[in-house]
């Protein structure tokens, strides 16, 4: 990271901007095509989870190329200046790479439905069984991650 005032060491505080966040952009390339989407979430303290379609873009994608990066931000507040040059953003983010894998086997998928539920809920909230096999769930093993913090 080019400006080490701004990294966020602490893993306790990016996992807690993981936590905070309702959002996570998910960036994948094929073919040198870069495209990113953003998408509800789960996280367990070591993977994010996803849920998808059977079908789409993200599901081509990741069976083409699983190597991908994600970005989550909170905090976000533009700080104002009296010329606009000086203004400045407020936030704190994570940006990380891992591994895309798409889960078959059912408790897994649960699982990590489970975690994208409690992400939003707070609580393992009920669903339907069937849902599970209705949906791909995309779990990225993550490889490293980094935080930076601003304002």
């Amino acid at each position: 990271m080019r400006r080490k005032e701004k990294e966020i060491q602490d893993k306790d505080e990016i996992k807690d901007v993981i936590r905070r966040a309702t959002v996570c952009r998910l960036g994948l390339s094929v073919d040198n095509q870069p495209y990113i989407v953003p998408l509800n979430f789960g996280f367990d303290g070591e993977c994010l989870y996803f849920h998808a379609a059977r079908e789409g873009k993200k599901i081509n994608m990741i069976k083409q190329n699983n190597c991908v990066c994600f970005e989550i931000e909170v905090d976000c507040e533009a700080v104002k200046a009296q010329t606009p040059c000086d203004w400045s953003m407020k936030f704190r983010s994570v940006i990380g790479f891992g591994k895309a894998a798409l889960l078959t086997d059912g408790e897994e998928k649960r699982k990590a439905l489970d975690a994208i539920v409690e992400h939003y809920s707070g609580k393992p909230l009920e669903y339907a069984s069937d849902l599970v096999d209705r949906l791909s769930i995309i779990r990225v093993d993550i490889q490293t991650m980094t935080g930076k913090k601003s304002g």
